[in-house]
Formats: structure tokens, sequence, C-alpha cells
């Protein structure tokens, strides 16, 4: 149900919750412990975020609202009462980002001597400044167009920036008002413009700015009475999740042309705006009123993520640089230290370079005769994929399989896709219906006459930029258990035939991922029945599907002990009287981005702990190709849990996912401060020193 009417509830609902996640995000701009352009960040991720959020989420119930009677008899909610509840809880939170925005962080700037000026408050000097850059730079991209109703109808293009003009003509000496519309060109220039500055100041000003000064040469025959920016949000689903039949790569290649041109979703609009004409755009855009989203002066808030920082590096997050793993960065040759034993890295504290190693080494060694691997989401300028192309020119055989549909790099992908089809790399692209978020890649070596595999798994992408910033595990192993499972998965993927055996040591998505997930929790439950010690810890980024809910539930009104650690969407009510006293649940949210996906089970003492590249959500559990696989190092065993519980007593960005208390920051008795991130990364630090310790005292 989408919303919950009743004092029993046992749902939260999914996007109810993400709204609340995204505050989340907005709470570290809040935080005044937080470097203030790092505040700044938060502030810019939040807006992203919204944003994506209005062009998913919200165009979804909207399109469902627009089918009307259709969707009556199978709707256990209404759209148009929800949209009103989403937009509702959305604004409360714009408010207080202003609020943050202009009452402490644009002070906070001031006092670092950062000044953000309008068009208004400019000098004659800088006046000079912005006449030069408007001829110079922004006179080929600006568009302006002076409205005529029922007569010119313009089109904006999905959240980019306009500012939409009361003006009055010179010539006709009237009061009447007419409007017109221009575009901001962020897509072109930077967003901001470094002004000429006094000694010791900084001065600065949006590209917004620059356009609202310059409008009196883009309309000469008019007065400039007044300006406000806008902003249009497009649908920007393309509606391909269940498609079964065609050539699906070109229905994406169709659905990327139509997407930055798709149904209008959201207008955003500076709230200072006279509501005639709100109305009139209203109208001219045909939006309605329920699609409104009021927000101050600035939209597009995401580019402040760049804002300069002029050499203050004491506003920003201190730098820390990621550790080494000396089996592998000291080994001559990356196959040999791989062979002894299994080994796990924790992006971003490890560094990411061994990854990268794996590929390059592999696409050199003369011993490697097959690559294979997946790929979600890659970096613009992928090492790795600049690897299996010199590995495919080298004559080995590479197989990748490249997920179109993963939502915003399908064009990256396909793009990558041709540059290794031309390479000579075979490529299969999407499965209908399903999504491969596999994390894989898979090295087959043939040296005196044996053949061993070698294989990397994570619970993140092959991505070098995010593995800076996204706490993910990543896994190296040889153990033929699991090699020859990732074997077959490969198989899979590169043939479509099922494989021969059953998968008994992976989960995997579509096989035996959501049955196997079902025992484990039911066999806690047994346990718990039985009176003996059962405990679950379950670590991911949402946590969403009712079935598997459900099933925790029953666990904890057996007895068992669930203790969650969400970063995102919870749609289970933890610390509810009768129905999950048992299950405790936090959320994370700091300099990192937390993605590692973690499941513990007790398991009578065995502790069976899977890393996946899965979430507890519908779409994870039956509409994936997923996999989660076993740590059976008892030593990473530990060193794994041992991660949690510093997460788990996290009392400085760990945030109440209790119903009474969602995103009350967790305060315990403790005296001694616990940041989880920064304990992370103290731990692993000591790890190494005292590995150093006893390997020279050997």
């Amino acid at each position: 149900m989408a919303i919950s009417k009743a004092s029993n509830f046992t749902i939260i609902d999914r996007d109810i919750s993400w709204l609340d996640f995204n505050y989340r995000v907005m709470q570290e701009a809040k935080d005044p412990n937080v470097p203030l352009l790092e505040r700044l960040r938060f502030l810019a991720i939040y807006s992203s975020n919204l944003g994506e959020f209005f062009r998913i989420r919200v165009a979804h119930h909207r399109n469902i609202m627009l089918l009307g009677k259709k969707t009556k008899s199978v709707l256990d909610y209404n759209p148009a009462i929800f949209l009103k509840e989403l937009y509702k809880k959305a604004n409360e939170h714009l408010d207080e980002f202003n609020q943050i925005f202009y009452d402490e962080i644009i002070p906070g700037l001031a006092s670092e001597n950062i000044y953000l000026r309008s068009h208004r408050e400019l000098t004659q000097p800088q006046e000079k400044f912005i006449e030069n850059y408007f001829n110079e730079n922004l006179l080929p991209f600006v568009q302006p167009v002076l409205l005529v109703k029922d007569k010119i109808k313009p089109f904006l293009n999905n959240s980019e920036l306009y500012l939409a003009i009361i003006l009055k003509s010179k010539e006709h000496h009237t009061e009447e008002e007419h409007y017109a519309i221009v575009k901001v060109p962020s897509d072109h220039l930077n967003r901001f413009v470094i002004l000429p500055s006094e000694k010791g100041a900084h001065e600065i000003t949006l590209l917004d700015e620059v356009v609202r000064f310059s409008l009196k040469w883009l309309f000469p025959g008019f007065d400039i009475i007044h300006s406000y920016s806008i902003k249009l949000t497009r649908d920007a689903e393309l509606y391909i999740e269940d498609e079964y039949t065609g050539d699906l790569l070109e229905k994406i290649k169709k659905g990327l042309i139509k997407r930055n041109i798709g149904p209008a979703s959201r207008l955003v609009y500076d709230d200072a705006m006279p509501k005639d004409m709100l109305h009139y755009f209203l109208s001219l855009l045909e939006i309605k009123k329920t699609d409104l989203t009021p927000e101050g002066r600035y939209h597009n808030n995401f580019d402040f993520f760049y804002f300069p920082h002029f050499g203050k590096y004491h506003l920003l997050n201190p730098v820390i640089k990621p550790l080494g793993y000396p089996i592998i960065d000291n080994a001559e040759e990356i196959f040999g230290a791989l062979e002894n034993k299994d080994h796990l890295l924790y992006f971003p504290y490890h560094d990411y370079e061994p990854v990268i190693r794996f590929f390059e080494d592999a696409s050199q060694d003369p011993f490697v005769t097959h690559i294979r691997i997946t790929q979600y989401r890659v970096d613009k300028n992928s090492r790795i994929m600049d690897a299996l192309i010199y590995a495919a020119e080298r004559g080995k055989s590479v197989f990748v399989f490249i997920e179109v549909k993963a939502r915003f790099d399908e064009a990256a992908n396909l793009v990558w896709g041709e540059k290794m089809e031309k390479a000579g790399i075979k490529v299969r692209y999407s499965f209908p219906g399903l999504k491969v978020h596999a994390k894989a890649g898979l090295i087959t070596r043939r040296k005196d006459q044996e053949t061993k595999h070698y294989a990397y798994m994570s619970t993140g992408n092959f991505h070098e930029g995010t593995a800076r910033v996204y706490g993910d595990y990543g896994f190296f192993t040889t153990d033929s258990r699991l090699t020859s499972e990732i074997y077959r998965l490969f198989g899979f993927l590169e043939n479509v035939k099922l494989p021969n055996s059953s998968f008994k040591h992976l989960l995997v998505g579509q096989f035996n991922l959501n049955d196997d997930l079902k025992s484990l929790i039911l066999f806690e439950k047994s346990e718990a029945l039985a009176g003996r010690k059962s405990e679950i810890i379950l670590k991911m980024n949402n946590l969403q599907d009712t079935e598997i809910i459900n099933l925790l539930y029953d666990a904890g009104k057996a007895g068992t002990k669930i203790k969650l650690i969400i970063r995102g969407i919870c749609c289970l009510v933890p610390g509810k009287r009768g129905l999950s006293e048992n299950i405790s649940g936090i959320s994370i949210i700091d300099r990192y981005l937390e993605h590692a996906r973690v499941y513990y089970f007790y398991h009578g003492g065995e502790k069976k702990i899977y890393l996946s590249s899965a979430d507890f959500m519908v779409r994870n559990l039956h509409f994936r190709i997923e996999t989660a696989f076993p740590i059976y190092s008892e030593t990473l065993k530990n060193e794994i849990i041992k991660v949690l519980q510093i997460q788990l007593t996290d009392n400085t960005k760990s945030r109440s996912l209790n119903f009474r208390k969602v995103n009350h920051y967790v305060q315990t008795i403790r005296s001694k401060r616990v940041r989880s991130q920064m304990s992370t990364y103290k731990f692993y630090k000591q790890l190494y020193q005292l590995q150093n310790t006893q390997e020279n005292g050997k």
C-alpha cells in the first residue's frame, strides 16, 4: 500500500522512505562539524537525488494516475492523493534546503572572504568584465524567445536552466507586460564565473546572473522588469523493463532519443515569481498545479558540487590516502599472489589499483587465454576497459556482458560496447525483461598444461572513479568451489544456456538467490524457536521486498536478534511493539557512500557471510541476475564482522530507522565518539601494521 492508513501498519512506502533517506543527505549539509564546502556538496547531492526522484518515481505515479479508471480496480492506493503527499514532504524539505543555503552556507562563505554576487551587486570593473564575457563567451549559446500567447510555444529541454522574464516595450509607451524566456547555457559554459576582485577577496557569480545582466542586450527594444529562474523536469523512464520481444538494443537507443523530450513531470520555479506569471507558464507548458516545486533563486544545485575552493583546503574534507594491499602490491606477478588464499579489499579504504592491475596484467600475461567480465557502470576513461581492448588486440578471447539498461548510463555503455566490438571483443547486450547487475570478472590462465581460473567479485561496479567514494568490498579468489560456478554463470551470460548443474555456493538471481535467502532466514527462526542463539545482520542500500520483510518479522518474533544497516529505502518497521521488538535499524551517511551489501547469519555458530551486488528489493530478487558470494576464510569472516561491529556502534553519523525516531541521530551512553568510516580506516591501518610487524618478526 502506498500510504499507511492505520496505526497497525507493517510496511513503510518505498517512496516515503526514500524521501527520508534524502533528508539524511541534507542533514550532512546542516551539520556544522562538516567542512563548509562539503556541506555545500551535500546540498548538491540532495538536489541531484531529488531531481532523479521526480524524473523516475514521481513520473511513475503520475503515469498511473493518468490511466484513470483503468487502474482503479488493481491499485491499493490513490495515486493523486499519494502524489500530494510526496510533494508536501519534498517541499517541506526544500524549505529547509533554502534556509541552510541562504542562512548558513552563504554567510559561512562570506566569513571566508568568498562572496556570491547577484547581477545587481556588481562593481563597475565587474560590469565591464561581464560585458566582455557576454560578447566573447555567452552570445553564441543564449536562446532568447519573446512569447506570444497561443502562437509561440517554446520547448524546454529536460532539467536545463531558463530565465522567465517580464518586460515592457520601450517604443509603445504602454504598461502592458510581455513575457520572454532565455536559456542559461550551463551545458556549454561553466556555471560559476569568477569575477575580478579586490586583494584578499574571492567574488563569484553564477552564469544565471551573467544572463540576467545581459538581458538588456538580448532584448534591446524592451525594459527588463524582472526575471525568475525555472526548470522543467521530464519523465526519464524508458519503459523497457518489461520488454520481452524485438530488438532490445534498438529500443534502448530510440528510448534515449526520446528521454529528453518525454512528458513534463515537474516545474521548478523561483518562489518569488508572481502568481499571474506562474499561471501563464502552467498553461504554456501544460503543467498542473500539483506538479509545481517552489525553490529559491537558483536551480540545478548539483552544480554546486563543483564550486571553486580557491585553495581553501580547510573548507574541504582532509585527504585520506587509500591504504595499499601489500600482498598484491609487493608481488612481482599478481597471479602467484592470488593463488595461496582469498583476498578481500574494502574501498575506498583500500586503493583500487589491485583491481585495475588484475585486468591490466591479464591483458599482457602470455599464459592468460580468456577474460570475462560484466559491465554495469564504468568510468568514462576506464583503464579496465582499455585493458580488455588491449587483450583482444593481442589475440586473447575476451567476453563482456554489457547491461545497457543501467539507468542514465545507457548511452555511455553503448559507446563502450561499440568500441569493444570494433576491437574484436565478444559483447552481449542485456536480456529482455532482466537486468544483469552481478559484478564479476573471471580470468582463465593455462600454464604447464594446467588451466586455472582467477575470479574477482564485488559489491560495486568496475568503476575507478566511484571506487574513491563508494564503500564496496572487492574479493579475489581461486577457490574452485567458487570459480567453477562463476564460470557456469558466464556460460549462461554468453550463450544464454542454463547451467548444467545448480549453484551450490554462489547465490545467483533467477536461480537460487531468493529461495536460499529465505531458507537462511527460516533456519535462524527455527534456531530461535529451539532456544538456541540466533542472529542476523543485514547491511545494504535498500530493503523493500515484502516477502523477505515478513520472514524477518516472523524470525524476530521467534526470538532472532536482527540488526539492520540500511543506507536508503527501508520499508521494514524496526522496533515496533508486537511486530519487531527484536529488530533494530540504523542508517549511516558520511563522506563515503555506504554501498556494500553484507548478509550475516549466525547459523548455529557457523557464521555464514555473503557479500553481494543485491539489495532486498523486488527488482533485485526477482528481475535481475545478481550474485551473492560466500566468505569461507575465517580470517576474512572475522574482518567483516569487526567492520560490522564498528558500524553498529557508530554514534556520530548513524541515524535511527525506528519508526518513532526516523532520522534521529543515534546517541549512546558511551563516552567515546565512534565515527564508523574513520574507525574503519583506522582498523585497516592497524591491521596492516600488525601484519607487517608479524612478518618482519619471522
